[in-house]
């Protein structure tokens, strides 16, 4: 995930994650040395080559060693010299995870504002990385990367940019890297640090007590951290007492597994002085999604208020044990992850467990459900299904709404992967994709959510292939299908169409099979193969003629005498429409008979009768006419002037021209005349 970019030389804009409150303190040497290597000849330059690929600096230390604190510094001292700007991203999720590659290039391309197709594959995606960032000048931040093959992909075939990544030790297989190995803070550094989290004059006024407990902290960033937020806390403490409470506390009988010694002890030390019920908090924090929390899936976790659990967040974040990001949210600290983990399998029942997860997720779809039905109109049945949702649940308005999915979709995202990783799909799990998808289609457009709503659609079909779910299946295979059709990939929209028909029988599942033949037509359609589409057309509607769908039976005999037409089989096609124009007739459709009637003109003509064409074309006015479709009139009348002036009757077909003009200007239309055809 990404989680921050400096997008010009001297400004910092923050996506899902904030830099550490205070100044960044100590690493000089570090830092110089870094600066230095860049500038270090390479392999290449020895060799008499200029180098092809950009220099990779590498930041390697343990969680907690503040290594990624370090590359954002280097990032911001660096950032005047890289006019394209810096690009920050997170490789390893908050528990160990490794972020998907295709997550991570579709970050990227959104902070560099190029479009990701929705379902291009991790090879795609990186490769446009790697094109949109060779042509600028760009700093490249890889936050946690687990080994080379997260950061070999991403690099771009030019040498103008630098790529900064941290890692807990070396990337074997990229050349040239040395590592910059990060160990505890020097004395001096700590006691700073100390000094920013728990107040400068405790600090200040005992200096030889603060050297002794950075030093027990192991020089650590993020135990001095947890220590001095304890002692900010306790403002009546000495610096005295702090020491001497951490020293005297007792060895556990293992060492620690999740983190280095000091780390696991200060947070150990602090941990131990929060109430029982924050304790259970913060433990449950480790099912937080992505590493986000905000106070309503803080007061799902616990079972508490809203205003409790914002609270205690708050007072997390005093602590250290949270850290603030851009908006209402908090993000968990990855070197805490594991830790809180350890404590809440060794503490928490796993019925206990599932059940807060369960209410997280519950709360997640209320959330979800509100965030989507503000957009819908006032007099709406959502609409008033919303009001009586708690005060809590709603949203003022429909930017507010869209903010809060702005911030929190790295969250909502993980989300729908939680609900769905054991392989269940349940009504919870179905609920919150489907609202998901509805709220983002709902603030963002189709077109503009289609490749988060492609990963989500994968997400289903994954789950209902293995439990059998036929008409899930059906579903996901539709949607994705239709994403692909819409980004060109017609074979595999294809391949698709044809699963969905097959999961859709097996569902015994009318709609999906309806839908799925008709789509293969409409695919073979785009393919041009104009027999085969006639073929699945004709399948589609004898589907529906035997369902008794009138309104669909006539559409589909227009889709047949489209394709009928491309293929020159006037015959065929003049034999679609009439059928057409009839099944709109006696369901009573004026504008659907006109718009029939039109394109009936329209083959007439084709197929060398222009006589019969004026007078369909005239008979179709009519009919626009008593349907009171100002738009379609205007352009039958367009057409019947082109088709007069093939004839030869320009006099005739200018006062048509006039007659579309006036029709036009009535109704105050703004939409340009000339070209206009009766599809639109």
């Amino acid at each position: 995930m990404t989680d921050q970019a400096v997008d010009s030389a001297d400004r910092v804009a923050t996506s899902n994650a904030v830099p550490a409150t205070g100044q960044f303190v100590g690493r000089r040497r570090e830092l110089k040395a870094l600066r230095a290597d860049i500038e270090r000849a390479g392999l290449d330059t020895l060799a008499g080559r200029k180098g092809a690929r950009p220099r990779v600096l590498l930041i390697a230390g343990r969680p907690g060693s503040g290594r990624s604190a370090l590359a954002r510094e280097l990032a911001a001292q660096l950032a005047g010299d890289y006019p394209d700007g810096v690009l920050r991203a997170r490789l390893t999720g908050p528990g160990g995870d490794r972020v998907p590659a295709a997550d991570t290039a579709r970050e990227l391309l959104g902070l560099l504002g190029v479009p990701a197709p929705a379902g291009a594959g991790e090879d795609e995606l990186t490769e446009l990385v790697r094109g949109a960032i060779g042509g600028r000048r760009a700093l490249l931040l890889l936050d946690d990367a687990a080994d080379a093959g997260q950061v070999e992909p991403l690099l771009p075939d030019a040498s103008a940019s630098l790529v900064v990544a941290t890692s807990t030790g070396p990337l074997t297989g990229i050349p040239d890297v040395r590592p910059c190995t990060l160990g505890g803070l020097d004395t001096g550094s700590a006691v700073e640090l100390l000094k920013q989290a728990a107040g400068a004059v405790r600090i200040t006024v005992d200096p030889r007590t603060a050297e002794t407990l950075a030093e027990e902290c192991g020089g650590q960033p993020a135990a001095l951290v947890l220590v001095g937020g304890w002692l900010a806390t306790r403002p009546k403490l000495s610096v005295a007492d702090v020491t001497k409470q951490l020293w005297s506390l007792p060895d556990e009988a293992e060492e620690p597994k999740a983190a280095s010694r000091p780390l696991a002890r200060a947070f150990r030390f602090v941990y131990r002085s929060l109430p029982q019920s924050a304790a259970r908090l913060l433990r449950l924090l480790a099912l937080a999604p992505a590493g986000l929390v905000d106070a309503h899936t803080a007061s799902a976790l616990a079972g508490c208020s809203v205003s409790a659990a914002r609270t205690t967040l708050e007072e997390f974040t005093t602590l250290g044990l949270l850290r603030g990001t851009d908006g209402p949210q908090f993000e968990v600290p990855g070197c805490l992850v594991p830790l809180l983990t350890e404590l809440m399998e060794t503490q928490d029942r796993p019925a206990e467990v599932q059940l807060a997860r369960a209410r997280m997720l519950e709360r997640t779809v209320r959330l979800l459900q509100s965030c989507w039905a503000i957009t819908e109109p006032d007099d709406s049945v959502i609409r008033k299904k919303l009001a009586g949702l708690p005060r809590s649940l709603r949203f003022t308005s429909a930017p507010a709404a869209a903010e809060w999915l702005r911030l929190r979709l790295p969250a909502l995202l993980a989300s729908a992967r939680l609900a769905v990783a054991d392989g269940e799909l349940d009504t919870l799990a179905r609920r919150l994709v489907a609202a998901l998808v509805r709220a983002l289609a709902a603030h963002r457009g189709t077109d503009a959510a289609a490749p988060v709503l492609y990963g989500l659609h994968q997400l289903v079909l994954g789950v209902a292939e293995r439990r059998g779910l036929h008409r899930e299946r059906a579903a996901a295979l539709l949607n994705l299908a239709d994403l692909d059709a819409e980004c060109g990939r017609t074979r595999e929209a294809l391949a698709r169409y044809k699963a969905a028909l097959d999961a859709g029988r097996s569902a015994h599942d009318p709609y999906a099979t309806g839908r799925a033949t008709e789509s293969v037509g409409g695919a073979y359609q785009e393919l041009r193969d104009w027999d085969r589409a006639a073929d699945w057309y004709g399948r589609a509607l004898a589907h529906r003629q035997a369902r008794g769908e009138r309104s669909e039976e006539s559409r589909l005999y227009g889709r047949l005498g489209t394709v009928h037409s491309y293929a020159g089989r006037y015959g065929d096609a003049l034999r679609s429409w009439r059928a057409a124009v009839a099944g709109y007739r006696r369901l009573g459709d004026l504008s659907g008979q006109a718009r029939a009637l039109s394109e009936l003109a329209r083959v007439q003509e084709y197929a060398g009768h222009p006589e019969e064409s004026l007078r369909t074309c005239t008979e179709a006015v009519e009919w626009a006419r008593r349907a009171d479709d100002v738009r379609l009139q205007a352009a039958l009348y367009l057409r019947l002037a082109d088709t007069l002036d093939r004839l030869g009757d320009s006099a005739a077909a200018q006062l048509h021209r006039g007659s579309a003009g006036r029709l036009l200007a009535d109704s105050k239309s703004t939409y340009e005349i000339r070209g206009t055809s009766a599809e639109d």
